[in-house]
């Protein structure tokens, strides 16, 4: 284990310059092209085999090992597409560029310094994280065959994990979206009782909304976070309205039952408005599932590069992240998300959220312990 701490100590400056190289390549999701082909590159240079998907930029690498059961590792690749000084354009403000550079590393430092392990290591470059998308595209792609252990990482911001610490698990919320129509009546402004004004339902529709409540305990959130209706005439009385709900629960099971909450709700405003609104779920990510064994080999291989008092509680975030898809695909896969403390400002997904990049060095030696305690022969009969 020390061969591969020392060197990933060699290569720091290696490792910034694939952050900035990363940083530049910033592409939307399913467009990850060339940061897709760089990785590739670096991959081949390494000696490292890996497997390539038709219809996407996704990459699945695997270093051989004894037995069946593989210990996976996955980064994101994607960037977010948004507003940076009046300009839309794809940003990486969540940090994808920094979880593919830590990713990468690992796999080089394995390549290189040649560790024995019984297990299998793969490592998963997945593309559309931001859509919610790519997991589950990767699990189609049979990603996770003979995947026993799976792990991630994800920067967190200065409020969550300070710079220094580490959170062996992320506990992320389920979220999803609501696209809704309203359908009225269009009338002149001047006669609103020859139409039904959609905007008038969209009032009580954010008015009731903020009565639903859950038979489950878990706490949940729902509320609208877009509405357009109309044109540029003032007086008219518009037929169409497009509303957009936001809806987050701490599990899945509460998210189950927002959902079929807000589906009846919107059928119920619609007959006391007397308008037609109809509503479909999209953008569905799914809560975490905590892995007590998964957490435990996070917390060793924390602490043995941070040192135990730099380990912290495991990090409670209202955000959502598809890495979840794969344990709520594969409900047998022991997985968790490590949350990086890098002092993150001003926030993620901030056109000018920047960070601390001291804290890839600690990432990649933490991933690459973990990665080497998960794939070592011992490690089931320790746990």
């Amino acid at each position: 284990m020390s061969l591969l701490i020392n060197y990933i100590n060699e290569q720091e400056q290696s490792i910034l310059k694939t952050y900035a190289d990363l940083h530049q390549l910033a592409e939307p999701s399913w467009q990850e092209q060339k940061t897709s082909q760089y990785i590739q590159r670096v991959l081949t240079e390494a000696g490292i085999p890996f497997k390539t998907y038709e219809g996407h930029f996704g990459i699945v690498a695997d270093i051989p090992g004894e037995g069946n059961e593989i210990v996976a590792l996955r980064a994101d690749l994607d960037a977010l597409l948004q507003e940076v000084k009046g300009k839309v354009q794809p940003n990486h403000s969540c940090g994808h560029d920094a979880h593919s550079t830590m990713v990468l590393h690992t796999a080089l430092a394995f390549a290189a310094c040649k560790p024995y392990v019984s297990k299998p290591v793969r490592f998963i470059f997945q593309p559309a994280e931001e859509k919610g998308e790519g997991a589950l595209k990767m699990i189609k792609e049979g990603a996770l065959v003979g995947v026993h252990y799976l792990f991630g990482v994800h920067l967190r911001p200065w409020s969550e994990v300070p710079m220094g610490k580490v959170a062996p698990a992320i506990v992320h919320s389920s979220c999803a979206t609501i696209y809704g129509v309203i359908k009225g009546k269009q009338a002149h402004a001047s006669r609103p009782q020859d139409g039904n004004n959609p905007i008038e339902a969209a009032s009580y529709l954010i008015q009731a909304l903020q009565n639903i409540r859950l038979k489950s305990p878990d706490s949940f959130s729902i509320k609208m976070t877009g509405l357009h209706a109309g044109g540029d005439s003032s007086n008219v009385i518009p037929e169409t309205a497009n509303f957009m709900l936001d809806l987050r629960a701490t599990t899945n099971e509460a998210m189950d039952e927002l959902q079929n909450r807000a589906v009846d709700l919107l059928e119920k405003v619609g007959a006391l408005t007397g308008t037609n609104i109809n509503g479909t779920v999209k953008e569905f990510v799914p809560a975490a599932r905590l892995n007590r064994d998964a957490i435990m080999l996070a917390k060793e291989a924390a602490s043995s590069v941070l040192g135990d008092e730099n380990v912290v509680a495991n990090c409670i975030s209202q955000g959502g992240e598809d890495f979840h898809f794969y344990t709520l695909q594969k409900p047998k896969v022991k997985a968790t998300m490590i949350g990086l403390g890098c002092d993150l400002r001003p926030g993620l997904h901030h056109p000018d959220m920047q960070f601390n990049q001291e804290a890839l060095l600690n990432g990649t030696k933490i991933l690459t312990s973990l990665i080497y305690n998960a794939a070592s022969k011992n490690h089931d009969n320790k746990h």
